[in-house]
């Protein structure tokens, strides 16, 4: 049971309305008998929806344009609220310049502008921010804003654009990763995503918003793939991925600090490990040595323990936030892992790299690749260095022989 909000009924609804899996109207009605069914003409279906707390004519002089890039990675379940608040002061909001933070989704409600804007269950703007709340407005917000984007057409909708152009943070929130191709991607909405991202506005997502975040996305374009079925067989139909075919141009958004990446979430609560692995190794190109064949068909990256232009990714647990942030020219891409006080999870990040290809990877057959470089963080001290995939010794190597996970009990 989730505890993100004080009262009883919030507690057990509010994360399922932040995911969209649930509507005001049905918490309205929750723990009363149903009324009797009324016909009504049909009404039309908005081209998209638009929610907005706080004042959104204020006047905004935090800055259009940062030095350097700054992404959440949040892994889903309950949302971190440092998190915010480090997006936040990322995008140089303070007290008394004012700041537009925009969330975007393909379904769902306007469930997070109460919980980004005010700072407690009174709904106020203390600077006394209770906990389960991010308190937006006492750090500077003027404005909250959720637009449901739920088709290409809402995708590429003026008013939509012009709302997301003018944000100071953007975050993408929860649902189906799906809907984000299919809605989004090659629309006007991913161009000014871009333009934003060009000027290093802050950015992050949870979940599905997550899994979208990387050079290379695994889209879920049909069922969810499971562990045991990926590591079974590689090509099987739920791994689909953007950009399909792989290739090293043309993915969804690809924020360029977060190069040759995948990322996964809800990871160890829901043992994604071997599906992990599995999706890493097709990334890795396929190469021909004397003593045989190696790597996935269709792969773009090579596998190695070292260099930035390798095959690797983040898996994100429930709870968890990762940090990212750019450091100025020449310096390396760093992050930091936060989770909440109140967290019952360990709350980790495992970063995944391939030390050498796959030996065995084709359809149908299960997969064989070993030595498989896993570094976990569970603290909040410790700086990882992106760039360089260092700044947290090796937790363990793992393999994956004939389609079954060493060792299992990765977690």
């Amino acid at each position: 049971m989730y505890t993100r909000f004080p009262s009883p009924l919030f507690a057990r609804l509010f994360p399922a309305l932040r995911a969209g899996m649930l509507s005001f109207a049905a918490l309205l009605c929750f723990g009363h008998a149903a009324a009797a069914p009324k016909f009504e003409a049909a009404q039309p279906i908005p081209l998209y929806s638009y929610f907005a707390t706080g004042d959104v004519d204020a006047e905004v002089t935090a800055p259009s344009s940062l030095p350097t890039p700054s992404y959440v990675l949040m892994g889903g379940g309950p949302d971190v609220d440092s998190a915010f608040r480090w997006l936040i002061q990322r995008a140089g909001i303070r007290p008394g310049t004012g700041g537009r933070f925009v969330v975007i989704r393909a379904t769902g409600t306007e469930a997070y502008n109460p919980y980004i804007y005010y700072s407690d269950e009174a709904l106020t703007t203390s600077t006394n921010i209770a906990d389960m709340w991010v308190g937006g407005a006492s750090l500077g917000l003027t404005s909250v804003e959720t637009l449901v984007i739920p088709s290409i057409k809402a995708a590429n909708n003026a008013a939509v654009n012009a709302i997301v152009a003018r944000a100071n943070v953007v975050f993408i929130a929860g649902g189906d990763q799906s809907d984000y191709i299919r809605f989004w991607k090659g629309t006007a909405l991913e161009q000014t995503l871009k333009t934003l991202m060009a000027k290093n506005v802050p950015l992050g997502g949870t979940s599905a918003g997550l899994a979208v975040l990387g050079q290379f996305d695994y889209s879920a374009l049909y069922k969810s793939a499971t562990s045991e079925l990926a590591m079974l067989d590689p090509y099987y139909k739920d791994i689909t991925f953007d950009p399909n075919p792989l290739s090293l141009q043309g993915g969804f958004i690809a924020p360029p600090a977060l190069a040759s990446m995948i990322f996964d979430s809800h990871f160890d609560s829901r043992d994604r490990m071997g599906r992990f692995i599995t999706f890493i190794s097709r990334i890795v190109a396929p190469s021909t040595t004397p003593g045989g064949s190696f790597g996935c068909a269709g792969g773009v990256l090579p596998a190695s323990a070292s260099g930035n232009s390798t095959a690797r990714g983040i898996g994100i647990s429930v709870e968890t936030a990762l940090l990212v942030q750019g450091n100025g020219s020449g310096k390396p891409v760093t992050a930091k892992r936060v989770t909440n006080d109140t967290t019952s999870t360990e709350s980790a990040v495992y970063f995944v790299r391939p030390s050498v290809p796959p030996s065995v990877c084709s359809p149908k057959t299960p997969l064989t690749i070993s030595n498989v470089e896993v570094r976990k963080l569970a603290d909040s001290n410790t700086v990882f260095n992106l760039t360089d995939w260092t700044g947290v010794p090796l937790y363990q190597h793992m393999d994956v022989t004939s389609g079954l996970l060493y060792p299992a009990d990765w977690y």
